[in-house]
């Protein structure tokens, strides 16, 4: 085999021609728009439960402050707020492979 019949591999800076690179970009936004709405969601939240669940304390406080009742808002809501976390900073977004089992999936329903 002489040199100009081995295969080129592309250089990995070099953008792929075939690829269009405008796609890619409407793609990258419209995913970093999600994310950064998930994470904003998230802030509002977390906000909201630490108002309330401060105003419930308060209540407390204020009324004997005898068994600590708030604890089961607290604790349940607080499930919530995990949650909704995980899903604004810890998820990540599925994979090709994942995507291509899911759509195999359901077309064999």
């Amino acid at each position: 085999m002489t040199a100009n019949q081995l295969p080129v591999e592309p250089h990995h800076d070099v953008p792929d021609p075939t690829v269009d690179r405008a796609v890619i970009e409407v793609d990258l936004r419209g995913r970093a728009l999600g994310s950064l709405k998930k994470k904003a969601d998230f802030r509002v939240h977390l906000l909201i439960y630490v108002l309330v669940n401060g105003m419930l304390v308060l209540i407390w406080a204020m009324t004997g402050a005898g068994f600590f009742w708030p604890v089961f808002p607290i604790a349940g809501w607080g499930i919530g707020v995990v949650a909704n976390a995980v899903d604004a900073y810890a998820v990540d977004e599925p994979t090709e492979d994942q995507i291509e089992d899911e759509m195999e999936r359901l077309r064999r329903r």
